[in-house]
């Protein structure tokens, strides 16, 4: 069973980094397709992206009451885009600090490695939702239609921050 362990882990390289906390994880040579999610307890936000582009688009929003519902969608997600990265969003306070939802999102992005088996990293949200309204009002989108698409246009802001980092170091 060792033997197996090993070749895995050196089949993967620096993709299992399951042993360190989520914060603190960094994949910067994963290519191709990622997937990245804006958590709320109603709505999560996904986008998608391409890591030789390095530019994120909305994609949709999962609404489902129950957990397993919400998987189930996110799992027909993964399974049409298969994304090599998932990113979810870390909100906290401005001043970086957790809240609530912190916790929530944290559980929720190991939850997301645990059921696909998949490297998931969380990156800072703290302006990604005001950058969405922000946005979607200079592209004439407001009230309704506004509230139907901000999710997932604050987990396009999520990954563009990712994108970002990735040019930046």
């Amino acid at each position: 069973m060792h033997n197996m362990s090993q070749a895995i882990n050196s089949k993967q390289g620096s993709l299992s980094q399951s042993h360190l906390p989520i914060l603190e994880r960094k994949y910067p040579d994963i290519t191709g397709t990622l997937l990245a999610f804006d958590f709320g307890e109603k709505r999560i936000g996904v986008a998608v992206g391409e890591t030789i582009l390095k530019a994120a688009h909305p994609l949709t929003t999962v609404t489902a009451e129950e957990n397993e519902l919400k998987f189930a969608q996110i799992g027909q997600l993964i399974a049409e885009w298969r994304p090599s990265l998932l990113v979810v969003g870390l909100p906290t306070h401005m001043d970086g600090t957790p809240h609530g939802m912190t916790q929530l999102a944290k559980k929720f992005a190991q939850r997301l490695e645990g059921r696909f088996n998949l490297p998931v990293i969380m990156v800072d949200e703290r302006l990604s939702s005001a950058e969405a309204a922000q946005n979607l009002r200079e592209a004439g989108i407001t009230g309704g239609k506004q509230k139907a698409m901000i999710d997932a246009v604050a987990a396009q802001s999520i990954l563009q921050s990712y994108f970002d980092g990735l040019t930046s170091n």
